[in-house]
């Protein structure tokens, strides 16, 4: 493979995601949701998920051309077996069911990884216009500035995001880790809750989460001296579901010891 400018590239897909703020905004506000249920009521779907991620997998091919893509709305039919070479992982629609009953806090995101190592990552806040982006090779930016590294709390000393169907059924020691933080927000879009972190106003969150849920955050957060892993604190499996935790390295570490 030839050498890759990621620069260059990290500039071409902030210019697709700006774009797509406009196509997703006009979609909005012209086209009724066709509306369905994946695995239930909360799960949801809708044709502009699907077309959004065909529109960013064509876009995405014409800068690396025979790139491979994990994309959430056709995973199941179009699996992959590993990360070799170029691939993009692409969520078009981060947090549905908010995009459909709130029209706020949803997220598109985009990762690059090649040969299984994450070079670029990007997450957009749709309705708020921010761009989290970048890599180790390219910095980590908001938008057009660099984006400073969050400040190293204690759970005891910030917010914590958390799925609210774990502190509602008490599982993966959810309630446990909302008493020992100043609190628990419960916001419903990974892409979302990762950027409230990097930008330093949670100092953790945790959920089960898909690939297209954490790949982009998982190649950013480190970058700011944050910590992703599973919640067992073992290295995420690129390619599976499982409870992802992403925290400032003094509330990761916090965490572990309290569900130990």
């Amino acid at each position: 493979m030839t050498e890759i400018d990621f620069k260059a590239i990290d500039k071409k897909v902030y210019q697709i995601l700006k774009d797509d703020r406009s196509y997703l905004l006009e979609q909005m506000k012209t086209e009724p949701l066709s509306i369905s249920e994946k695995t239930g009521p909360r799960d949801l779907v809708t044709q502009i998920d699907k077309l959004n991620q065909k529109r960013l997998i064509q876009a995405l091919s014409a800068i690396i051309p025979n790139s491979s893509f994990l994309g959430e709305e056709t995973a199941k039919v179009s699996p992959l077996e590993d990360l070799k070479g170029p691939v993009w992982i692409v969520d078009p629609i981060d947090g549905t069911l908010n995009f459909v009953k709130q029209r706020d806090n949803f997220a598109v995101m985009i990762a690059l990884y090649i040969d299984g190592i994450g070079k670029l990552g990007f997450i957009m806040d749709v309705m708020n216009d921010v761009i989290i982006h970048g890599g180790p090779d390219v910095n980590i930016w908001r938008d057009n500035d660099i984006l400073e590294d969050p400040v190293d709390l204690d759970l005891s000393d910030g917010l914590m995001g958390l799925s609210g169907p774990m502190l509602s059924r008490n599982l993966n020691y959810a309630p446990l880790v909302e008493q020992h933080s100043l609190g628990a927000r419960v916001i419903g879009s990974a892409g979302i809750e990762f950027m409230r972190i990097m930008e330093g106003r949670q100092v953790g969150y945790y959920s089960k989460l898909q690939p297209w849920d954490f790949a982009a955050g998982n190649i950013l957060a480190p970058e700011l001296g944050l910590v992703v892993t599973n919640l067992d604190g073992s290295k995420l499996d690129m390619l599976k579901s499982s409870v992802v935790l992403v925290a400032t390295k003094k509330a990761h570490k916090d965490i572990l010891n309290l569900i130990d």
